[in-house]
């Protein structure tokens, strides 16, 4: 789960992580009372959307006088806002952070993420702030400084020297403080179940202070019952409508964009579809799993979420039976078919549990645009000539 900058800073000031003063505004008048309420001569209206890339496709602008402020929140407010991690769609503006200017003398970049590989947090930092980080990634990798913390032995001092001294910063009171800052996003990272905590850009102000200017988290789904206070601030209007409706269902649906839709039960089995079709020169168009409770209701709805997407020209179902009953999955697509207008090619591979009782229930139903596989490569075969067909 993600949330907007100003609940991230909610939570910063709750670590005692420092952050610039800001007020969230729905409407133009309210923007205009927040920059009141801050004072000052300058304020800068940020768009609140779950995407980075906000201050170059015109999300983010510099007001300096209250006047500007309500016409740039005029201007930013439900405006289609596209940037490099929306789409060309976009997402619609719905509410804008005013926040107090800052003295920005240096721009550095700070994050926690998850290292799969290391199975521990890892903490990069660069000097290269308000730069896209996949960017510096890409062409400078040397410029991002990564820094593994073990949970069991926590934060430390040594973590926090390898940070400074990679980022250049010599002064003491300067080290000290960006130490402080480091402890507490790891604090921040590990109670909260965080899966991501990203600042960029990190300023340092002309007196020395670091400050979060930006601050971007998503959360693990599964720990949320843990985190009430952070379940409440979901946003469902910023999430995807049929991500939304399949996780009503227990089904684990991402949208992609090819054109050969997947229905597969367990995670590491839909990679490895996905990465089968990709092999055959297809692409999926969905990463849908469908779990080990599947029934007759949920398999046909994932048919419904699937054929929503207009460039879907096949559907490949490849089921590996074994919490999950063949025969269940089998009821499913016959029950999609009378609900849903399956109006395209449909592969199906069933192996496992009840496979040959899914097998002749297929085969009595008679449909004429339903495939059998014998195995992954061969479903996966035929649901790219199936595709290209269409």
């Amino acid at each position: 789960m993600n949330i907007h900058e100003y609940q991230a800073k909610q939570i910063f000031a709750k670590y005692g992580v420092p952050t610039p003063r800001g007020i969230v505004a729905n409407t133009p008048a309210q923007a205009v009372a927040a920059a009141h309420e801050l004072g000052g001569k300058i304020w800068v209206v940020k768009a609140q959307i779950h995407a980075g890339g906000r201050g170059l496709g015109g999300g983010v602008k510099l007001a300096k006088s209250v006047t500007e402020v309500e016409q740039l929140a005029g201007e930013i407010l439900h405006m289609q806002l596209v940037t490099h991690q929306t789409g060309p769609e976009g997402k619609e503006v719905h509410k804008v952070y005013i926040e107090e200017g800052a003295d920005i003398q240096d721009e550095l970049y700070l994050g926690v993420v998850l290292d799969r590989a290391k199975e521990m947090p890892v903490i990069m930092a660069s000097t290269e702030g308000g730069m896209d980080i996949e960017t510096v990634a890409h062409n400078t990798p040397e410029k991002i400084i990564k820094v593994a913390v073990d949970p069991a032995v926590g934060f430390q001092g040594f973590h926090g020297r390898e940070l400074v001294f990679g980022l250049g910063i010599t002064d003491p009171a300067e080290q000290k403080k960006f130490i402080s800052f480091a402890s507490k996003l790891y604090k921040l990272y590990m109670e909260n179940d965080a899966e991501l905590i990203e600042i960029n850009p990190l300023i340092k102000t002309g007196s020395g202070d670091f400050l979060a200017l930006d601050g971007k988290m998503g959360f693990d789904d599964s720990a949320l019952g843990r985190h009430p206070d952070i379940e409440d601030m979901r946003d469902i209007s910023e999430e995807d409508p049929d991500e939304r409706e399949a996780s009503k269902y227990g089904l684990s649906y991402v949208a992609l964009d090819g054109e050969i839709g997947c229905m597969v039960n367990g995670a590491g089995l839909a990679m490895g579809t996905m990465d089968t079709i990709n092999y055959m020169g297809g692409t999926p168009a969905n990463f849908l799993d469908v779990g080990g409770k599947a029934n007759a209701e949920t398999v046909a709805k994932g048919f419904e979420i699937i054929l929503k997407n207009p460039n879907v020209k096949a559907i490949f179902v490849n089921i590996f039976g074994g919490i999950v009953r063949c025969d269940r999955i089998a009821n499913g697509i016959l029950e999609a078919t009378k609900l849903v207008d399956v109006h395209v090619p449909v592969i199906v591979r069933l192996d496992g549990t009840n496979a040959a009782e899914a097998a002749e229930i297929l085969k009595n139903a008679n449909i004429a645009n339903v495939i059998a596989a014998t195995d992954l490569a061969d479903g996966a075969a035929k649901a790219v000539a199936a595709a290209k067909q269409s």
